[in-house]
């Protein structure tokens, strides 16, 4: 069942638990992701765009979002794609008209005034097309940087609120000390700033960096505000480590994709746990249309 960003961070928000965003970059991952959650009874976002470059590098944006439309219509648990971290206004548009129902506008490193004018124009675009935003105030950085990142541009909770007041978004992804990718040192969560944005903005709020960063610190975020927690990296060591334990010798190298898919499949189906998403899922009658990929007009 295809849904917007929005619908399911407030549903989360609303219920005091988090749904995992998850990276998906084919067919097999896709199915993989509805799987689980079907298993699980759990809403689901799954992440294209930079968290997965087989969406816009190695195929067709549209077919991708036609491919993600179809699949996602063939189940009854809340479904939403988003954009993530996309970059420029062209990417930003891009997925909106591919079938995105939810970008992420990620001007983090520009300065205050800056950041909240480029999300702000985004954000009417994209409100006309019926697709929701995230944005990010502070910055969440790198794991291989993290003595340095993990403190260095965390996020002021007033000026979370002034900007969602600002900007009009519908997400909000905070620093609090997590960061992207593998971390290089132990990972440590500001969980009083956290309580402190929560308590002031009092509005679905984004976890990046949701790999390695321990059960319990994120158990414990998805109590606190936080409505959507993105995992990349895990599902991507999941699915190696599916691979190293298996037996592919002689015939049993045609299983290699089944091995894959079994693996990548386990660590959603975990991640849905981790986040209090289990027995989560809603209906709706009413559903979004189905997506019809973009055709340049003929001269």
């Amino acid at each position: 069942m295809l849904v917007t960003l929005k619908e399911i961070v407030d549903h989360a928000y609303a219920n005091h638990y988090a749904v995992p965003a998850v990276g998906a970059g084919d067919e097999s991952q896709i199915r993989a992701v509805l799987e689980a959650a079907e298993d699980a009874n759990a809403p689901v976002i799954m992440l294209g765009g930079r968290a997965t470059r087989a969406v816009f590098d190695h195929a067709d944006p549209a077919y991708f979002g036609y491919m993600f439309h179809d699949l996602a219509n063939q189940v009854d648990v809340p479904v939403a794609l988003c954009l993530d971290h996309s970059p420029t206004f062209e990417d930003a548009v891009r997925g909106i008209r591919n079938g995105y129902t939810g970008i992420m506008v990620d001007r983090s490193m520009l300065p205050y005034e800056e950041n909240v004018a480029k999300v702000k124009e985004l954000v009417r675009i994209a409100a006309a097309a019926g697709v929701s935003v995230e944005a990010e105030i502070g910055h969440v950085g790198r794991g291989a940087n993290y003595a340095v990142d993990g403190t260095a541009m965390l996020t002021d909770p007033q000026q979370a609120k002034q900007f969602i007041e600002e900007t009009g978004i519908d997400a909000l992804a905070v620093a609090i000390g997590t960061a992207h990718g593998q971390y290089v040192g132990t990972p440590k969560l500001h969980f009083d700033r956290l309580e402190a944005i929560n308590e002031a903005c009092k509005f679905p709020l984004v976890l990046h960096g949701g790999s390695g960063t321990g059960d319990d610190n994120i158990h414990k975020a998805c109590t606190m505000g936080i409505s959507k927690v993105n995992i990349v990296t895990d599902l991507w060591k999941a699915t190696v480590r599916a691979l190293e334990e298996a037996d592919l010798t002689g015939g049993n190298i045609y299983d290699v994709y089944r091995y894959a898919y079994n693996g990548y499949k386990k660590q959603v189906a975990y991640s849905f746990e981790l986040t209090g998403a289990v027995g989560k899922a809603w209906r709706k009658e009413r559903r979004l249309p189905r997506f019809v990929p973009y055709q340049k007009p003929q001269k």
